[in-house]
């Protein structure tokens, strides 16, 4: 009896409960479905542990609160609309050459449908000999069949459905949506910023045990440090891979090296998918520039080749062994919070999981999901 009450326990511990489960379903249909609500308060949440050091910085040469969030947020705008003049120029000329472009690339692939089409030729050649017997034995029934088709009134085609919104309303609505969380998640920022360690001192207040507000206070700290750590590091090794790939592309003779390199600096912030992103680009632009197989290769062939020695060579040396995750599980954290909240769940995703690793060593009934998540 003893065995088998251990047994039980042991399942218990194991397996979740039908209530957990259902609690986890009901969190991610709340995440997917209210990500309007929730993806700002992220965004803002990542950003202020980013820049809070920098405010403890203004703060400690006796500058206000308020008013080093403001010197730090009039800042980071500044260079954010200087980053996107910058890519104005470049991004208005490569818009101009679309259609050029479009024309060439269906010049080419003119080219390479020429033979899969001759190859359809020959197995519809091929398949021909046996099709004249099948007419011939139903030849008589076929003409009687054709007839009454013909007796029978033609149907009246349906009317036209309602045309969907077009290109420009669909843009026009995303471009409202993103100019409205972007203004969310700056005023959610500074208000956080502003507030200094209120907010955060109230957060531990709900805990109602010292041992767990101790505990919190150790893994906001921790996480803190890890997410700076991060986002630092990953800008660093961004500029890097960004004047190494626009280079590259300079000595390949691609348009807009300068664009390139910037693109990449933005995209690489999002893991795999952001690299995969640009391998697409630079193949589609590749293939419109060049004539030469080899030459279109070579183009995203150097970026994957810069790819693989920044991710076996420099991050290692850069992150170190305390930010070190799994890339399994990184992959598919990233792959998750992109399906829930698109190129900003993607963009949090590392973050998210190195919050998780944290609790995990510091919670021992978490441990399990530390050792999974570490490297």
């Amino acid at each position: 009896m003893a065995q088998r009450g251990t047994e039980a326990r042991v399942t218990q511990s194991v397996w979740p409960s039908a209530r957990t489960v259902i609690a986890t379903v009901a969190v991610l249909f709340l995440l997917y479905f209210g990500r309007g609500f929730f993806v700002p308060i992220a965004l803002a949440f990542v950003f202020a542990i980013v820049f809070r050091p920098v405010v403890r910085f203004l703060e400690r040469r006796r500058v206000p609160t308020a008013g080093a969030a403001s010197i730090v947020m009039v800042a980071t705008l500044a260079g954010l609309a200087g980053l996107g003049f910058a890519l104005s120029v470049p991004l208005q000329d490569w818009a101009a050459k679309v259609p050029e472009s479009v024309t060439a690339a269906q010049a080419k692939l003119a080219q390479f449908r020429r033979p899969m089409q001759q190859l359809s030729k020959v197995a519809d050649q091929l398949q021909s000999p046996a099709e004249p017997a099948d007419s011939s034995a139903d030849s008589g029934t076929g003409r009687g069949k054709r007839r009454q088709q013909q007796a029978q009134p033609q149907p009246v085609a349906p009317a036209p459905a309602p045309k969907a919104p077009g290109f420009l309303a669909r843009a026009a609505g995303t471009t409202t949506s993103f100019l409205a969380s972007a203004v969310e998640t700056i005023l959610l920022l500074w208000l956080l910023l502003a507030s200094g360690n209120v907010f955060y001192v109230k957060l531990l207040g709900l805990l109602p045990a010292a041992v767990d507000r101790r505990r919190a206070a150790e893994v906001a700290t921790e996480t803190e440090a890890a997410v700076v750590r991060y986002l630092v590091a990953t800008a660093l090794i961004n500029v890097g891979q960004a004047a190494a790939v626009g280079l590259a592309v300079w000595l390949l003779g691609m348009p807009n090296p300068l664009l390139w390199g910037m693109l990449t600096f933005a995209f690489e912030f999002v893991p795999y998918l952001g690299g995969a992103v640009m391998v697409g680009l630079l193949t589609i632009v590749a293939f419109t520039t060049f004539k030469d197989i080899g030459h279109i290769l070579a183009v995203p062939g150097s970026y994957l080749a810069i790819t693989t020695l920044q991710n076996n060579l420099v991050s290692p040396f850069v992150y170190g062994q305390r930010l070190r995750l799994n890339p399994v599980a990184v992959l598919i954290g990233v792959l998750f919070w992109w399906s829930l909240w698109g190129v900003a769940g993607a963009f949090i995703a590392v973050p998210i999981i190195a919050t998780a690793k944290i609790l995990g060593d510091h919670n021992p009934r978490l441990r399990a999901l530390g050792e999974l998540l570490g490297d």
